[in-house]
């Protein structure tokens, strides 16, 4: 395993980790350079660029989330605007542009927080630098937040719009939300590079269904076929700017999760920047090229919502009609919002690994597997998603009113985060790229307002009292890590190290008296031996008649080592050991414990011995400062 934990108190690093490969390949160099022709260092499993992203697996690793939201983003608009009534829905094209407009603001803006963090984080590593630990808090809660809804709020959909065309799964919601979890759980934590290559059909097939939707459905110049049941649509509210407002706020649900790529540079093949740049340029593209298509369909068309069916439904049934390329498009649209839950899965982890690294959660999330996964962050995203479709049913109403409100909180802290970057390194047309990022951060403070005013009834209070609970955590973590560091006295050299007099040390064997002699005491007692100091093997028993017999046996051994009977009237094994050491702690004299232990062959057979082992080393840790260790004795049979 490719494993690496900081210790406690570590700072973060100021660079990116070399990988081992590189650390073999550099090694080799250098000890080779009179030769013509190095020899090639063969690369473990999971090192070298094969287990990083290309700018195509990009886009299908961490951009399905947003591509996707095609799917939900003009409908939102449109369920709005006809409040009222059938003719404002006309009014999502140029909400639409205005959306487009934004879409175009917030790329750029990742594509430059991309060259200037390429260590990934997104608006995290933005606000650490520009606005300090509390404004990157904020960030981090509402990306983690945001994420998490991610993958719900992708579940949820997609369980939806596959139960709509096969109604026997629609009491099975949220049964089928988990199935669809554990199999990208598992595709996840398999790998992010095979991940890509698992969603890379699926992403594919949807880009060119709705961008095929729209050519041929601009292209007629009247819908094929229409699909769903009327309904009648009174206007029983006035087009104000507050109703266009809502409708903004509402699209914008469109533009989550643009932020990933940014969020996972590390993910990407060397050159890591240039790659992510092209990723997020491409997505923003291909998502303004969709939004803008189905915006003008809708239009031109004046398709309003109609029971039974989706907005995007009726623009391919317009587009194809109602035969099986109608039916191919809806699956493809299905399958493309549950594998959006796979954005998260690239981005999380790798933020929670930034946030491990800054001691704000615990440590075990920068952990990677040999592929390289964080798994531990991807298995927290799974547990955190299952939780919220457990707690919501998998409702997707219930779901969307929180999915834009984090993410356009780590939007606004971006942009005003990288206007104070530009103020402050002063590079050539910093003057033109503040300019931008401050547009877009009033627009997305629009945003997330109106969002927090229009749907906190409606389930936003749930970001309001989620984020500053994990605010909360991170600062208790960070407290925790410190009081640690101080405690372990890091940032200055301690004093030199003790070693104690040979007559000071004591080394204790605990033994069974059933297997006091025999192999494994004989191993055990030579490790004691290898440590130096006085060896005492201890032995607890309440039957003297047994303790007779196993003090003659022992002399006619003779391994040179005291042996000393504890008395236990009450049966108990553990608690005499360590009132024995800590007797002998008292006198401050330094103890080792060296426990045998068997390991069966396999691991079905572990059950059918006695744990008092594990017990007794638990105990000890927890009342006395005896070193511990094991001997494994181990035996094939």
């Amino acid at each position: 395993m490719a494993d690496h934990e900081p210790d406690a108190g570590e700072p973060p690093a100021a660079h990116p980790r070399t990988s081992l490969a590189e650390d073999r390949a550099v090694a080799t160099t250098g000890a080779l350079l009179s030769t013509k022709r190095a020899p090639k260092v063969q690369l473990q499993h999971g090192e070298g660029a094969k287990s990083h992203l290309t700018s195509l697996q990009g886009l299908v690793a961490l951009s399905l989330d947003a591509l996707s939201s095609v799917a939900y983003g003009p409908e939102a608009i449109a369920l709005v605007l006809v409040a009222a009534g059938s003719a404002a829905v006309g009014h999502t094209l140029p909400i639409t542009l205005a959306i487009a407009a934004l879409l175009i603001l917030l790329v750029t803006s990742y594509c430059q927080v991309i060259a200037a963090f390429p260590d990934g984080g997104g608006s995290y590593a933005v606000a650490k630098r520009s606005f300090g630990p509390m404004v990157s808090l904020l960030a981090a809660a509402a990306l983690v937040v945001d994420y998490v809804l991610t993958v719900a709020v992708s579940l949820a959909a997609g369980a939806a719009s596959l139960a709509s065309a096969f109604p026997v799964l629609r009491p099975h919601l949220l049964a089928t939300c988990l199935v669809a979890l554990a199999v990208l759980t598992a595709v996840n934590l398999y790998g992010i590079a095979d991940s890509a290559r698992v969603l890379a059909v699926p992403t594919l097939l949807f880009i060119a269904s709705i961008l095929g939707m729209v050519v041929v459905g601009l292209a007629r110049s009247h819908p094929v076929a229409v699909v769903g049941t009327a309904e009648p649509l009174p206007a029983h509210e006035a087009l104000s700017v507050l109703l266009i407002l809502k409708a903004f706020s509402s699209g914008c649900s469109a533009l989550t999760g643009v932020e990933a790529i940014a969020n996972g540079v590390p993910m990407f093949r060397r050159p890591r920047v240039r790659r992510a740049q092209r990723t997020e340029l491409t997505l923003g593209v291909l998502l303004g090229a969709m939004l803008i298509g189905t915006a003008l369909l809708i239009r031109r068309d004046e398709v309003v919502p109609r029971s039974g069916v989706t907005i995007l439904a009726q623009l391919t049934a317009g587009a194809y009609g109602t035969g099986w390329l109608y039916l191919a498009v809806n699956i493809i649209v299905t399958l493309a919002l549950g594998l959006a839950a796979n954005t998260s899965f690239g981005g999380l982890p790798v933020l929670m690994a930034l946030l491990a690294k800054d001691h704000r959660l615990p440590h075990l999330f920068t952990l990677r597997s040999e592929r390289p996964v964080h798994r531990y962050g991807v298995v927290a995203v799974a547990v955190l998603a299952a939780l919220l479709l457990i707690t919501l049913d998998a409702q997707t109403h219930r779901l969307i009113p929180l999915f834009a409100i984090g993410v356009f909180t780590g939007f606004t802290i971006s942009q005003l985060g990288l206007v104070r970057y530009w103020r402050g390194e002063r590079p050539p047309g910093w003057a033109r790229r503040a300019l931008l990022n401050g547009t877009g951060a009033v627009a997305t403070t629009v945003a997330t307002l109106v969002l927090l005013v229009t749907k906190f009834t409606e389930g936003a209070w749930a970001v309001l009292v989620a984020v500053p609970l994990l605010i909360l955590l991170f600062r208790s973590v960070e407290r925790y890590y410190g009081r640690v560091a101080a405690a372990l006295g890091l940032g200055r050299p301690p004093a030199a190290p003790h070693r104690p007099a040979p007559e000071d040390r004591l080394v204790i064997v605990p033994l069974s008296p059933r297997s006091a002699i025999s192999v494994l005491s004989e191993r055990a007692l030579s490790a004691a031996l290898a440590v130096g100091g006085e060896v005492v093997a201890v032995v607890v028993s309440n039957t003297s008649d047994e303790l007779g017999d196993l003090r003659a046996r022992w002399e006619r051994w003779n391994p040179h080592v005291q042996l000393k009977i504890l008395d236990s009237p009450r049966h108990a094994v553990v608690r005499p050991v360590v009132e024995y050491v800590r007797r002998h702690e008292a006198d401050g004299r330094w103890i080792a414990v060296v426990i045998p232990r068997i390991e069966p062959p396999h691991p079905r057979y572990r059950l059918l011995h006695t744990q008092r082992d594990l017990l007794l080393a638990a105990s000890l840790r927890d009342h006395t400062s005896a070193m511990v260790c094991f001997v494994p004795f181990r035996f094939q049979g």
